[in-house]
């Protein structure tokens, strides 16, 4: 079982730039794959960026490549998404997940364990 907490969305202004932080409990948080999507109002949820358990293998969706970075560190058991140059077409709810897997995967269907979300609102 894993538990994930999300925080630090809020509102910034378009260029500017945010740090969200995944806290997850459980034994086998640092042998899983960890990744970050986010949904807008009316839209499907989608993949942002992912990392490998061991944190060597990341990938970001086209959208936010460049400007966002993720990274993790298995002592605290957090998975971090750096945001910079934000968009207002970043605007959504950002979800961290956990996957069955310690290898990066994209996919929604091969998460199995969810946050509850943070709000990211971009103004322009």
């Amino acid at each position: 079982q894993v538990q994930l907490v999300e925080s630090g969305g809020g509102l910034v202004q378009a260029g500017g730039s945010l740090r969200l932080s995944c806290a997850g409990s459980g034994r086998t948080f640092s042998s899983r794959a960890m990744g970050w999507f986010r949904q807008a109002p009316g839209t499907e949820r989608e993949f942002v960026a992912g990392i490998s358990s061991s944190g060597s293998s990341t990938r970001y969706a086209d959208s936010v490549k460049g400007r966002f970075t993720i990274s993790r560190d298995n002592t605290k058991n957090t998975v971090y998404l750096q945001m910079s140059s934000l968009k207002p077409e970043d605007t959504a709810v950002y979800y961290c997940a956990a996957a069955w897997t310690s290898v990066l995967v994209t996919a929604t269907g091969q998460y199995n364990y969810w946050g509850q979300g943070t709000q990211v609102t971009v103004s322009s």
